[in-house]
């Protein structure tokens, strides 16, 4: 009977063993995938980056060619939209040489009536 129960347990052993290393490989499999998905993010975002780079050389040498200002840029949807009111970070809006946006004035709350 000794004999017997040893066995199981090493059968039990080798069961836990096996599970052990199937859940390491799913593991590794997660991860390698992990990986494979942020690099072609980071391609993605790479390409999305040289597009808006190549985008925005073409359209400074054609104001330059013009010798216009872009930051006067007005586009023709959104209703007429200025490119100078679409930049709303200080930093984006120094690029061009654009004073900051002012803060938009508290509208004072009505007074509650009694």
């Amino acid at each position: 009977m000794p004999e017997q129960t040893t066995r199981v347990q090493q059968a039990q052993d080798a069961v836990k063993a096996a599970q052990e290393r199937l859940k390491k490989a799913k593991a590794a499999q997660q991860l390698a995938e992990a990986r494979k998905r942020a690099a072609a993010t980071k391609v993605e975002r790479a390409k999305d980056t040289r597009r808006k780079v190549l985008l925005g050389a073409f359209v400074m040498e054609f104001f330059a060619a013009r010798k216009a200002d872009p930051a006067r840029f007005l586009f023709s949807g959104e209703n007429g939209r200025r490119f100078e009111d679409w930049l709303k970070k200080e930093a984006d809006r120094a690029l061009f040489g654009l004073p900051p946006l002012a803060e938009p004035k508290a509208t004072p709350k009505p007074e509650a009536q009694s």
